[in-house]
């Protein structure tokens, strides 16, 4: 499960990326399409997270933290892609964003033992 949960936020990560180059290059039906491609993704994520979530012996507060976290980043993804869509601002987002992921990597990869850089 875990490997599925890296695939698929890894997955999300390239096509938002991309998304965010094709609504600056003008090609909002690809973006679009790629969206809502990303918006399964994010499903697949939350119910991977979940599983793993609920497969841990004993919930500690450490994994209800990653779990806000990756909430976080996921509406951080919709908010950067809707203002770039419209032409807005999106620094404060993507300082939040730097501080989130870097934040939820620390937790999954780190911190918590269910990692597979755990010892």
């Amino acid at each position: 499960m875990i490997h599925a949960h890296i695939t698929a936020w890894f997955l999300a990560l390239i096509l938002f990326f991309v998304a965010i180059s094709l609504f600056k290059k003008g090609k909002t039906k690809g973006a679009k399409i790629l969206q809502m491609i990303l918006r399964v993704l994010y499903l697949l994520i939350i119910a991977t997270g979940a599983g793993l979530l609920f497969s841990v012996y004993k919930i500690d507060v450490w994994y209800i933290l990653k779990a806000v976290v990756g909430l976080w980043i996921i509406g951080l993804f919709e908010m950067i892609l809707g203002r770039v869509a419209n032409n807005r601002r999106t620094s404060t987002f993507w300082i939040q964003f730097v501080v989130a992921w870097l934040l939820v990597l620390y937790l999954g990869f780190v911190k918590l033992p269910m990692s597979f850089l755990h010892p």
